[in-house]
């Protein structure tokens, strides 16, 4: 394995970790912003609306953007971006300007995540092997990171604004400092152009087939983390509210779901080499719908406790795996592709709380997760979509790296 892949797998794990950073910084530091603000809860829900939207138009933009460009372009560019817009839902003392704000921070870690995830799919594809699973391990421990740093700076009674400022001065250098080991951008070649299913010389069939197969996965990637999203807000008012845990146990249901979450991130590059992306999908999302079956059934805390860190583990690694997938379908527009993937998986990560909470007006909370053991069930059946993969079996073939 030569230097420069290595540089790049590391680079890699330096974006993907400032990328969790940065949004972290921003979570961290919503109960400040609100009460500077003055705005209730449910306001706050509104607004954070336009952050998914503007993630979500982000994505857009950066998929065409890193295919045309090249991810060592947009990569970088995307994270300077993401790290100066960080500071602006910081500055707001009214809504109106907090909904700019934030409508364009969305927009700027949108395009920041999806680049970056299209240029993990270019190293996974140099290594030869499955890498992708780490690479989102690396997000949730930025998100840990922001928290340690978000609590040090409101000890040290820095505003919000002061503290995201300093974040973002501190990304855009890490930003700029890790652009240089990123991979070049990778020329299609006229063979490459006249396999690639979904390029203009492809036959229309195959590009029908490549796009239906790109919208599968987009919509196993929204089931997915629509559960996740679930499990965010509503692992820990599950403990409170329906088992009678007091707040300082409930809040650990979370952690013990991202931790177990994080922990299977790491494992999952490895499992997928030895037995498929498929195995990992289909195994991952029965093992989740069997810890979220756990919880909706279970009176007692501590398997309560079991049922969530199951729920994480199973999930850890199905979105790698789709993302990778969705990457790998067609070299010539990969960032298109994970685009649209990531896309629709950040609808269903936003609407994961807000669906739960409907349901909880028409029956209890533990109940309204039946519809999570549903999807995990659906996931685990269409599973198969993985099965044939020819042009990923083809890049991730083993290449003496």
């Amino acid at each position: 394995m030569n230097d420069s892949l290595r540089a790049a797998r590391v680079a890699t794990f330096v974006y993907f970790s400032l990328c969790g950073t940065l949004m972290g910084t921003w979570v961290v530091n919503i109960p400040a912003i609100e009460e500077r603000v003055n705005i209730t809860h449910a306001t706050l829900g509104g607004l954070l609306v336009l952050l998914g939207l503007g993630a979500f138009l982000g994505m857009q933009v950066a998929g065409r953007l890193t295919d045309r460009l090249g991810a060592r372009v947009v990569v970088p560019a995307t994270g300077v971006l993401c790290s100066v817009a960080l500071v602006l839902p910081g500055l707001p003392r009214d809504p109106w300007t907090l909904a700019g704000a934030l409508l364009v921070f969305g927009f700027c870690n949108g395009c920041l995540d999806v680049s970056m995830n299209a240029h993990a799919v270019h190293v996974e594809k140099a290594y030869g092997r499955p890498v992708m699973s780490a690479f989102h391990a690396t997000f949730s421990v930025g998100g840990v990171l922001a928290a340690l740093v978000g609590a040090a700076t409101a000890s040290a009674g820095l505003s919000p604004a002061a503290g995201m400022a300093a974040m973002g001065t501190l990304g855009v250098v890490i930003a700029l400092v890790s652009a240089r080991a990123l991979l070049p951008a990778e020329p299609v070649t006229a063979d490459a152009a006249d396999s690639a299913p979904e390029t203009e010389h492809a036959p229309a069939p195959a590009r029908r087939s490549t796009s239906g197969r790109i919208w599968i996965l987009a919509v196993l990637a929204l089931m997915v983390m629509l559960c996740e999203g679930a499990a965010n807000d509503w692992s820990a008012l599950h403990l409170k509210d329906v088992l009678g845990a007091p707040a300082s146990t409930a809040a650990f249901a979370y952690g013990t779901f991202a931790a177990t979450m994080t922990v299977g991130r790491l494992l999952a590059d490895r499992l997928a080499a030895r037995f498929g992306s498929m195995a990992i999908l289909r195994h991952g999302a029965a093992t989740a719908g069997v810890g979220i079956a756990i919880v909706t059934v279970s009176p007692w805390i501590w398997a309560a406790f079991a049922g969530w860190a199951l729920f994480g583990l199973g999930l850890s690694g199905c979105v790698p795996q789709l993302f990778s997938a969705a990457g790998h379908a067609d070299p010539a527009a990969a960032g298109a592709n994970v685009s649209r993937v990531a896309g629709l998986g950040y609808v269903g990560m936003l609407a994961g709380p807000a669906v739960i909470g409907w349901l909880t007006h028409i029956v209890a909370l533990n109940h309204a997760f039946v519809l999570l053991i549903l999807l995990c069930a659906v996931t685990a059946v269409a599973a198969g979509i993985l099965r044939t993969d020819p042009d990923r079996k083809t890049e991730l073939a083993p290449s003496g790296h």
